[in-house]
């Protein structure tokens, strides 16, 4: 069970003890504090946790755009941080509880994947205060839901890509079948229809069916060899832009794209991947960003002051939670009207007035 201690006198007084025999009871956590925590520091009195689904805080997509969001509250707001990295899903339960344990004042929880343990830590805790990325929450004044409008962004970026294509035909896929993925996904194939609505030009997305709900995924986010053969079979089907939604897996389509020696882009998503991996830079049109890090800091400031709320978090262009990136080395090859429609796009979105799902 996990315990229900918050205050950083119990935590200090019982850290090292309770700490150990609760672990011992759930299995052993990895190492928390790995991303630099300062508790104990007399800078602040509020300490924001976090903990990873496995992905890690490296994956190149939302854990580790999530922990950004922490480091860049702990400068900015100057609070300490503290975190647990998850190695396997068994990890969920022991690194919740070795935040309640080190007194947390807020934890978030990175993942649909950590919603049963995560509304498990609400529920034995009810003085302290959880956050879920990517899942609504329902039940608990002490349990916030964070999710994304990503349709929207996507959507843009389904223009874009429509436009920017040579063949007209352009790819997606995804991790597992999922709404954090499959929200994408619909975007972006909505956003190249529109393209073709309003164009005339026929256009074909490979990888989305918007009848069955359902296309190609590689069935998780670790599985590289399948999504190269996914990448591999949307490329000679003629794609000329794709868009893995599936975590760090865009390195896999990197590979297909480079073995293919064909002139080919992709979409990256959730963060800005050509500035964070810019090894990259060179294949990426631009990005569908989560802005999971403005985001988590807007919560942690709120929780700060004393004013947490429940209330469920929707990202949207509108408030800044979704966006696309900028188009860096593309810039100059993407057609200057093809921008000026991307901006009107994104204010009719806003007004309601352009549908995206």
């Amino acid at each position: 069970m996990i315990a229900t201690s918050r205050k950083r006198i119990l935590a200090t007084i019982a850290a090292t003890g309770a700490a150990a025999l609760v672990l011992v009871g759930c299995g052993n956590a990895p190492e928390a504090g790995e991303n630099g925590s300062k508790e104990g520091s007399d800078n602040s009195d509020f300490l924001a946790c976090a903990v990873s689904d496995e992905g890690s805080w490296n994956d190149k997509s939302f854990n580790q755009v999530s922990m950004l969001g922490l480091t860049e509250a702990e400068k900015g707001l100057g609070i300490e941080i503290n975190d647990a990295e998850s190695k396997s899903e068994e990890d969920y339960t022991p690194n919740l509880e070795a935040m309640v344990a080190k007194g947390c004042d807020i934890t978030f929880a990175v993942g649909f994947k950590i919603v049963e343990q995560i509304n498990a830590a609400a529920t034995e805790n009810p003085d302290s205060n959880f956050v879920i990325i990517d899942s609504e929450a329902e039940g608990h004044d002490n349990l916030k839901g964070m999710t994304w409008e990503t349709t929207q962004s996507a959507f843009l970026a389904g223009y874009l890509s429509a436009a920017y294509s040579e063949s007209k035909v352009i790819g997606t896929y995804g991790g597992m079948n999922i709404p954090a993925v499959t929200d994408f996904m619909v975007g972006f194939a909505n956003g190249a229809k529109y393209y073709e609505e309003e164009t005339g030009t026929k256009v074909t997305v490979l990888g989305w069916d918007a009848d069955k709900q359902d296309g190609d995924f590689v069935g998780d986010f670790e599985n590289g060899t399948a999504a190269k053969s996914i990448s591999e079979g949307q490329i000679e089907a003629g794609a000329d832009v794709i868009m893995p939604v599936a975590g760090g897996l865009f390195g896999a389509t990197s590979e297909a794209i480079k073995e293919s020696g064909k002139d080919i882009v992709m979409i990256g998503v959730d963060l800005d991947i050509a500035k964070n991996s810019p090894q990259y830079a060179d294949q990426i049109l631009t990005s569908v960003e989560k802005q999971i890090n403005v985001s988590i800091y807007d919560v942690i400031e709120s929780a700060k002051d004393g004013s947490f709320s429940s209330d469920g978090y929707v990202g949207t262009l509108e408030n800044d939670g979704t966006r696309l990136s900028p188009f860096y080395e593309f810039e100059d090859k993407i057609d200057a009207s093809i921008i000026e429609k991307l901006d009107e796009l994104k204010k009719k979105i806003i007004a309601g007035e352009v549908e995206t799902r």
